[in-house]
């Protein structure tokens, strides 16, 4: 065997046996909602930050294992699958929680808008694959602005528990409503461009 055919194949039986990062990122990202829980509603001083941290690590690990992936090429169907449900796991446990804390009327109707979105699009996504046509329904740039948004209240909403009043409740409670806003903005095109197919037409 030629030397550098050799090394090559050295090379990539190394880069085999490394582990997917991605998917051991993805994973801890599951694994971290339960101690999110824990600690958000731990009776202890300073509880809320920790949890806020956690939230920020499980959103880091959100953008790094998709940076890992492509940069790596380690993307696997596994992973593809696994990374989407740990994202709406997170966000709609998260939801959840500052629903029942903060008893609040407007945080309620987004946290419902948000999570039956989520509901509603993944159903088409799964009918649309189903079909062959997943492609009519991929990400979209305004479903990534809500992300983006989401993101952003969510950890501010967690620091600032009731009784907080003033600029940062404010802010947070501002941006979920324009979250939501953007939520069913991105609802509609999803079902806009899936609806020759679900009309029959197509």
């Amino acid at each position: 065997m030629p030397v550098c055919l050799s090394h090559w194949v050295k090379a990539r039986n190394f880069v085999n046996t490394i582990p997917n990062i991605p998917n051991l990122l993805t994973a801890l990202r599951v694994l971290l909602i339960p101690i999110f829980i824990v600690l958000f509603y731990l009776p202890t001083p300073g509880n809320h930050l920790w949890a806020a941290a956690i939230y920020g690590l499980a959103a880091i690990t959100d953008w790094l294992d998709g940076y890992l992936a492509r940069r790596l090429k380690q993307s696997t169907p596994f992973g593809a699958f696994l990374d989407p449900v740990a994202d709406k796991l997170m966000v709609t446990v998260t939801l959840v929680l500052l629903a029942h804390q903060q008893d609040n009327l407007w945080l309620t109707l987004c946290a419902v808008i948000i999570i039956g979105r989520e509901i509603v699009i993944s159903a088409l996504r799964e009918w649309m694959a189903g079909i062959g046509a997943q492609a009519q329904v991929a990400v979209s740039w305004m479903g990534k602005w809500k992300t983006l948004v989401q993101m952003s209240a969510l950890p501010i909403l967690i620091l600032n528990p009731p009784p907080s009043s003033g600029f940062w409740p404010i802010t947070g409670y501002s941006l979920l409503l324009i979250a939501a806003v953007l939520t069913l903005w991105s609802m509609y095109e999803y079902l806009r461009a899936a609806w020759p197919y679900l009309s029959g037409k197509q």
